[in-house]
């Protein structure tokens, strides 16, 4: 439990690289629906086919082939969805030229809900990315797909770790060090974070981007550290002193069985 929520956090803060900041002759400018996909999110039924229009610039000195188009949508560092279509083309240098796609996006159902940040990239003949754009999408998909079912285990694995270290406080079970206390608490703070950002994505109020996911999950896991650092360790009652004063017996005593 705590290596997966440690890695999903870690690799939240380091793992995505925005589009602007790879220096690449090549961009491309993307619509859906025939609508801009720059600031505002895009609306996705996987019951309806999706329009996607792309616009590649080339601003080199050098013709660019792109052989595939990818649109995928991340959180947390893991991919939930991934669709590459074929599409080769070249931009001559200096050119920009304009494609059109419709996809077929119904699998989507059984695997994203909720706001999802995403991107839409063009692959180069060696499958390397040329160029890519950046979009958050709003998908219509089940309660009961990959990242509802993912939603899902991260809250059983966080209200566990809770009533795991709860339960240790209770029973007085947990070690005597405040460092080790601490970090008892540990997993529960990550996982309340990651909980929160899945939770926030699923209702449609804030997508899982690094600016909120990173805050969050690190800002719970700062909690429950100093939480489980100032719990208080009291010895358990069984193995409390209890004094005991003893006499010798008089065997002259009446009703002595000797």
């Amino acid at each position: 439990m705590t290596a997966a929520v440690v890695s999903a956090a870690v690799f939240s803060l380091i793992g995505t690289i925005p589009a602007s900041a790879q220096d690449e002759p090549l961009a491309v400018a993307v619509t859906v629906d025939g609508q801009d996909i720059a600031d505002r999110t895009v609306t996705i039924d996987p019951a309806k086919p999706v329009e996607l229009g792309l616009t590649a610039i080339n601003r080199g000195t050098q013709p660019v082939r792109v052989r595939s188009v990818r649109v995928s949508g991340v959180a947390l560092a893991l991919t939930f969805f991934s669709y590459d279509t074929t599409v080769p083309f070249e931009v001559p240098a200096g050119a920009r030229v304009t494609r059109t796609l419709v996809l077929d996006l119904a699998e989507l159902d059984g695997q994203a809900m909720g706001l999802l940040p995403g991107s839409v990239e063009l692959l180069d003949a060696d499958r390397e990315l040329a160029a890519s754009a950046a979009l958050v999408t709003d998908i219509r998909g089940s309660f009961w797909s990959v990242y509802g079912l993912f939603g899902l285990a991260v809250l059983s694995l966080t209200v566990l770790a809770w009533a795991t270290a709860l339960l240790a406080l209770a029973r007085h079970r947990l070690p005597r060090s405040r460092a080790r206390r601490a970090l008892r608490f540990l997993p529960a703070g990550f996982g309340t974070g990651l909980t929160a950002v899945v939770t926030l994505s699923v209702l449609r109020v804030m997508p899982p981007e690094p600016a909120l996911e990173v805050p969050v999950v690190l800002g719970a896991a700062a909690i429950a550290l100093l939480l489980g650092y100032l719990t208080p360790h009291t010895q358990p009652a069984d193995d409390a002193t209890i004094p005991i004063t003893t006499r010798p017996i008089d065997p002259t005593t009446e009703g002595y069985p000797g």
